[in-house]
């Protein structure tokens, strides 16, 4: 679930080794850079952190980064039901 917490969307997503978390990092990316709107994150071998907000609007949480907020979770439900 996403936390809004000092302006920013926060969420950490936990995966079963660092490719899984790598692969899920890579679809991320494709879809940010279509969207125009690149998250802060951090990745520590299974573990992915995002913290989201929109710079160009003074670093507060916009439309954007609900959107991407949205499209991250897509991307880690259609990863995590197929891993099953």
């Amino acid at each position: 679930m996403w936390i809004e917490n000092v302006n920013k969307l926060t969420r950490t997503f936990q995966f079963s080794d660092f490719r899984a978390a790598f692969v899920f990092m890579e679809q991320v990316a494709e879809i940010a850079e279509a969207l125009d709107h690149h998250p802060w994150w951090s990745n520590s071998y299974n573990i992915v952190e995002f913290k989201l907000s929109t710079h160009a609007a003074g670093d507060v949480i916009t439309d954007k980064d609900h959107q991407l907020a949205s499209e991250i979770d897509r991307v880690y439900n259609q990863l995590s039901s197929s891993a099953e």
